[in-house]
């Protein structure tokens, strides 16, 4: 009986030599070439070289070397074609059977700001991709595996049946082709992008693979799934580590998400509260535990059951004043929470195994986000980059110059207010929040509502508007209440009004000529 032949040609050799072992154990013979033949032959695997085999020499560099018939028609024939069959048998050629192929690193080599043109064009892959292709086509006799993460599979069917499944097949050739299709469209992006030089390519292919899926999704009788965008870098909350606690729901997610952005607007220590997505206390301190006492003082009715995110390692210290009596939180993202940490909130009655505990690597340029921002809307899909940029220059505007004590509490509040839904304003004191006014159809009832929550502290605070007044009206409420200085983009048909209202009530108002919408 002929013995069953798999061609193993891989970039990324993670796990193939195991897995090699493993197939010779189910009698397969071991096509290969080169650079993974050398590996191979290294660890006592036997195997065959595809220019031994073909009888025709890696040429080009390399370039070429496995695109030739003996190889291509041993993936392709049809089993169940007597033609096929005869013409192999005439021409000398055995059937392949499984072919594991990854591709040379398109994606990562032009990530890299070193790469020239001639390494980026000698890492498109032409082979792998054929081969690849000729696999997924013929998947009724054929397997083919493009990700060294589907070798634990393969290996216990083989175990368990002694050869690989249809479904399996099925399924991983079509992993294969969307493999090949997304890798196709990295390349023609980036070349598009060479040709206009435009940021935004005129198709967009993107790839994401499931993390996991979600219990329920906003609302209990929706699904929901968690996808990570590839390439697989470990960024951004999808490469969160989660240690403790319930499953992280849909919210949940969007909530960490927001609370983890916020606090990483800050150098010092800062502790944010996040409740659908808002921000409901917010502040920055010496310690950690410090900046989350204040923070959590700006709204005691709201903070109950939100998200806490820290830009510090979560400490013994401020973990007993998370836990405090009458406290609730559904989760708590920070850089690291020791285990020390992690046996208070077992051990405090009330928290136990419901509080989710979420560690999150902080990144060598923590404001960075590399991508697009993207809103989904029916029947397609909204695209910009994100908002990175924190102002251009403050300007002056008033009668009246802020006090260096006012300059950064504006600072703050203008930091702050980026991550409010518009209409958003923000009142703060000392790099304290004290009061939002979040969503609202116009902007004095934002202000109102702002107001209303800093109550009596209002006295001597700061104002921060997302966007220009485009009446005096807000920026009296905030006079007659307290206010003593605004932030605000400018930009309105009324500036010069409301201006003068600051003036007439000897507020200091600087203009930043950016908003920071945040629909």
């Amino acid at each position: 009986m002929q013995k069953k032949k798999a061609l193993i040609s891989v970039f990324d050799k993670q796990g193939i030599v195991e897995f090699s072992r493993e197939l010779i154990k189910y009698d397969f013979e071991i096509l290969s070439t080169g650079k993974t033949a050398k590996i191979l032959r290294e660890a006592k695997i036997p195997v065959t070289e595809v220019s031994e085999y073909t009888g025709f020499p890696e040429i080009l560099d390399g370039r070429v070397k496995t695109l030739h018939p003996k190889i291509h028609a041993g993936i392709l024939a049809r089993r169940n074609n007597p033609e096929d069959m005869q013409t192999l048998k005439e021409k000398g050629i055995d059937p392949i059977d499984l072919v594991v192929v990854n591709l040379y690193p398109f994606e990562q080599t032009i990530a890299q700001e070193s790469a020239s043109p001639e390494e980026i064009r000698e890492n498109i892959d032409i082979g792998g991709p054929s081969l690849i292709r000729a696999a997924a086509k013929n998947q009724e006799a054929v397997t083919v595996i493009v990700d060294y993460r589907d070798y634990p599979m393969i290996q216990d069917e083989l175990k368990k049946n002694g050869e690989i499944s249809k479904e399996t097949k099925a399924k991983l050739a079509a992993k294969a082709f969307k493999h090949t299709a997304y890798y196709d469209s990295v390349i023609a992006n980036y070349f598009a992008f060479l040709e206009t030089k435009e940021v935004f390519p005129e198709f967009l292919e993107m790839r994401y693979e499931k993390i996991q899926n979600l219990r329920y999704g906003e609302n209990p009788h929706q699904k929901a799934a968690f996808y990570q965008e590839l390439p697989n870098k470990k960024s951004g909350i999808s490469g969160a580590k989660q240690f403790h606690g319930k499953e992280l729901s849909f919210c949940n997610i969007l909530d960490i998400n927001a609370a983890w952005e916020l606090v990483l607007e800050f150098d010092e220590p800062t502790a944010a509260i996040i409740k659908h997505t808002n921000p409901c206390g917010c502040a920055s301190a010496k310690t950690i535990k410090e900046a989350y006492e204040l923070a959590k003082e700006a709204d005691p009715v709201s903070r109950f059951g939100g998200i806490i995110g820290l830009n510090c390692d979560l400490d013994k210290e401020t973990a007993e004043a998370i836990t405090a009596p009458n406290s609730f939180y559904e989760a708590i993202i920070a850089p690291k929470i020791d285990l020390a940490t992690l046996e208070i909130f077992k051990n405090r009655k009330g928290w136990g195994q419901n509080v989710r505990l979420v560690e999150m690597q902080k990144a060598e340029d923590r404001r960075q986000k590399v991508g697009f921002d993207l809103r989904r809307v029916s029947g397609g899909i909204l695209i910009q980059e994100y908002d990175t940029k924190e102002k251009e220059k403050l300007e002056i505007v008033t009668n009246r110059k802020p006090t260096e004590e006012e300059i950064q509490s504006l600072l703050f509040a203008w930091k702050v207010v980026k991550y409010v839904k518009s209409n958003a304003i923000v009142i703060a004191k000392d790099k304290q929040l004290l009061g939002v006014g979040a969503g609202q159809m116009n902007r004095v009832n934002s202000v109102k509502l702002a107001l209303a929550q800093a109550q009596d502290k209002v006295k001597g605070s700061v104002l921060a508007s997302d966007a220009f007044f485009p009446f005096p009206d807000g920026p009296e409420e905030a006079a007659k209440a307290g206010v003593t200085a605004i932030i605000q983009p400018g930009g309105s048909v009324k500036d010069s009004e409301v201006i003068a209202l600051a003036n007439r009530y000897s507020m200091a108002m600087v203009f930043t000529g950016i908003r920071h919408f945040r629909h």
